[in-house]
Parts: structure tokens; sequence; C-alpha cells
């Protein structure tokens, strides 16, 4: 498990090269009791996600203006779309471990984890424009941004923090 609680094995054309030119990947997701799938996005599929273990709590934010949480419980058998290009996040909120089986509408399907790339980038975006889009302290963006250097990555503390932030705005 990563240190946010979830393990993901994926099967893009980069693992697979048959799979070029399909429109397709897949890959299994497993939580630990407690874990999360940070907010993140696919710039080039849609997610059609399947519960095969386990209760899942799964959500997007529909886009600009209405910036809308769209979030379930989800539960053994259970399947949740997340549309192309929004931000989306699982929690597992259950009593146990969970494993789901994502399929994604491309063959590289992207992935932009929200807080790598906010706070982690490999030329530091200036602190008071994080504080301003996250309406935080610019000390609290210096902490994350010091944090996520290659010698120092604490990517729980990160996630954890703008998760929150992130139930809070929505």
């Amino acid at each position: 498990m990563n240190p946010v609680g979830s393990k993901l094995i994926p099967v893009t054309a980069a693992q697979l090269p048959g799979l070029n030119t399909l429109a397709l990947s897949t890959a299994r997701v497993d939580y630990a009791l407690g874990g999360i799938n940070p907010p993140y996005l696919h710039p080039q599929a849609t997610e059609i996600l399947t519960i095969i273990e386990g209760s899942l709590m799964a959500g997007f934010v529909t886009s600009n203006p209405e910036n809308r949480l769209i979030n379930r419980f989800l539960q053994k058998g259970d399947i949740f779309v997340f549309p192309i290009g929004l931000i989306h996040f699982q929690r597992n909120l259950g009593n146990g471990k969970v494993i789901a089986i994502a399929a994604l509408s491309s063959q590289n399907p992207g992935v932009v984890t929200i807080a790598n790339t906010s706070f982690g980038s490999n030329a530091l975006i200036e602190a008071e424009v994080l504080a301003k889009a996250f309406q935080v302290d610019k000390e609290l963006v210096d902490e994350l941004q010091a944090s996520s250097k290659p010698s120092r990555f604490d990517s729980a503390l990160i996630c954890s923090v703008l998760f929150t932030l992130f139930l809070w705005i929505c």
C-alpha cells in the first residue's frame, strides 16, 4: 500500500502494448481500511469503477461554475462512472479492505493527482498563487511544498490536507 492506503495495478498500453489503438485500459485498486485514492483526474478517459469486495465512498466534482459534488456509497457489485477530465476520488469508509476494478476509455488515460501536481511540481508554483487558490495561509502552502521535495516527500500529509480542503470547499 502507498502512504494514503491504496495500491494501484494499472494495465495500459505502457504495460501491455497490445492495448494500443483499442481505446481501453484497466486497473485493480486495493484500499486499506480508511485508505483513499486522493483527488485526481484522467485528461483522456472516462473511468468506470466496479466494486469487487468491500464498500467505498466514491465521488467527482462537476466542472465550473457549478462545481457540484456527486458522490455515492458503493458496495460489492456496484458501479460508478467518473466522466473524462473531472476531479474524482475514492475513500474506504467500510469495515475492511476494498478491491475495485477500473475500466478506462483510453489505452493511455493519463492521470493528474491534484496534490502532487499542485504542491510537488519540479518547478514550484508560487506559494501565493496556491494560497489564494486553495484559500489557505501561505505558511501551509510553504509546508506542503517543502514536504513534497524528493528528500522529504510526505504524500500522506499532502493528500490528507487536500482531501479535507477538497471536501470543505465542495
